[in-house]
């Protein structure tokens, strides 16, 4: 099947499930589900959060999707949704820094094959000391692989919003590395 056949087929699903048919809303949750999971492992560094969060995304869908003007604007309105469920997962359990998996990097902006292991967990330790909007909009970037204006799109904000979001967040990560590297001083004097 086709890009084109697939955006017809998820319309028309789209369009059903509006009218209140369930399996088509199945069919849309199933298809869409792995990729809401990804994303939001990726945000929330957590697999149980990232399970909360896209339950949630999904049940919000369910209940919104008939106020959804433009059914082709499906999968960026999912998105923005995920995006709001992984604030509010964050926030009901402020202690998610606790709990952090490391996560396999794959997709369409996934780590060069040429990092060395120490590289990788350096910008993992990075990633991890970011704010979840910052990780949210590096995820959107470099996971999903979306410019400054499909970001804005789905997050409902201005193209120089996410722009200056991007930029911001691309220097807290620059920090967050050297911050990592730097040595740490104790009482006596020495680095550790």
């Amino acid at each position: 099947m086709g890009a084109a056949e697939g955006d017809r087929l998820d319309r028309d699903l789209v369009e059903q499930a509006q009218r209140g048919d369930r399996e088509a809303f199945a069919i849309l949750a199933r298809t869409h589900g792995d990729r809401l999971m990804q994303i939001a492992q990726r945000i929330l560094r957590d697999v149980g959060r990232a399970e909360d969060a896209v339950q949630q995304t999904l049940v919000i869908a369910w209940r919104e999707l008939p106020s959804l003007r433009d059914p082709n604007r499906f999968d960026a309105w999912l998105q923005r949704l995920l995006v709001n469920a992984s604030y509010a997962e964050a926030r009901r359990s402020r202690d998610w820094n606790a709990h952090v998996r490391v996560l396999p990097v794959d997709g369409p902006a996934g780590l060069d094959e040429s990092l060395s292991i120490d590289d990788r967990d350096r910008l993992d330790r990075g990633f991890r000391r970011l704010p979840l909007d910052q990780r949210a909009i590096l995820v959107f970037t470099h996971y999903l692989g979306l410019t400054p204006t499909e970001i804005a799109e789905r997050l409902g904000i201005p193209v120089g919003t996410a722009r200056s979001r991007l930029h911001y967040a691309h220097r807290a990560m620059r920090a967050a590395i050297e911050a990592d590297e730097r040595p740490v001083a104790v009482a006596g004097g020495r680095p550790r």
